[in-house]
């Protein structure tokens, strides 16, 4: 029982890292992204093959495979991000598609549809919970600095923060290129932790889940994102002994959040700003 609690908490570590990335890009940049999971499956695959056919150490691995997807992001970013609203994600599920169909067909790298087994089990609890947490110092320094303003601009008026002076272009292939990295990042980790990839794991409904999760806990929020990606996997793991009712399930809380707090469980609040305030609320009472 506490091998399965484990298991989903670390499965909980390596989703809230990818979320993260997807959150970076859709909920501070106003980029909508539906083929994030090809991220992933560029850090997974990295970091598998690294790992067992060049005996590379996994650590290095899971960073070339952040690396890796940053270099492809920035390829795909240039041309796709001069493209505007829902039209870039339609592009990005191009990519995605299209990474799982290299994955799929390069059998003599990544052996097909037959999968990749064999592959180390090095991400453990400390592991996951030391990058995610290393991650999110990361990701909450950066929204706070001046880039994370130049993102939050470019999502709320792209055309005022062009007139103000922004490059919004170069903006917006940073985000990019950090969200994928991030999400290359949780792929390698996710290697380590499944010790066996298909591509499968890495099609279209990963990468709705991804953006899912990110709507769910509150476009614009980073502790929305993890609470959300917590709330999610929870339902999808706690409910696997009724395979058959668990999306039933799964889609039953997406449309209640949705009806009752359309702007997601956090909005654009973070949960240390609700404790600054209720501590200031009780210093008033006092």
């Amino acid at each position: 029982m506490l091998v399965y609690l484990e298991g989903i908490i670390i499965l909980m570590c390596i989703n809230s890292i990818a979320a993260m990335g997807v959150s970076l890009l859709t909920g501070f940049t106003g980029i909508f992204t539906l083929g994030h999971a090809a991220y992933m499956a560029i850090g997974a695959y990295t970091t598998g093959i690294l790992t067992m056919k060049h005996d590379v150490h996994w650590l290095l691995a899971v960073m070339i495979g952040g690396i890796l997807a940053v270099a492809v992001a920035y390829l795909i970013g240039v041309p796709t991000l001069k493209l505007m609203g829902d039209y870039f994600a339609i592009a990005s599920i191009g990519l995605g598609e299209t990474v799982r169909l290299i994955i799929e067909n390069w059998e003599s790298l990544t052996r097909g549809a037959r999968g990749l087994p064999g592959i180390d089990s090095f991400t453990t609890l400390p592991v996951a919970l030391g990058f995610l947490l290393t991650l999110t110092i990361v990701t909450s320094n950066i929204l706070k600095s001046s880039y994370g303003r130049a993102f939050k601009a470019c999502r709320d008026d792209y055309l005022v923060a062009s007139l103000l002076g922004f490059d919004t272009a170069k903006y917006r292939i940073l985000s990019l290129c950090i969200s994928a990295f991030y999400c290359g990042i949780a792929g390698g980790l996710f290697a380590g932790f499944m010790t066996f990839l298909q591509p499968t794991m890495f099609d279209l409904q990963k990468s709705t889940e991804l953006t899912a999760v990110v709507v769910f806990g509150g476009l614009g929020s980073l502790s929305g994102t993890i609470l959300g990606t917590a709330i999610i996997t929870l339902v999808t793991e706690l409910f696997r002994p009724i395979s058959q009712y668990r999306m039933l399930i799964y889609g039953a809380v997406l449309v209640l959040v949705m009806v009752f707090k359309p702007e997601g469980l956090m909005g654009e609040k973070e949960l240390w700003s609700l404790f600054k305030r209720r501590d200031e609320t009780w210093r008033k009472r006092s």
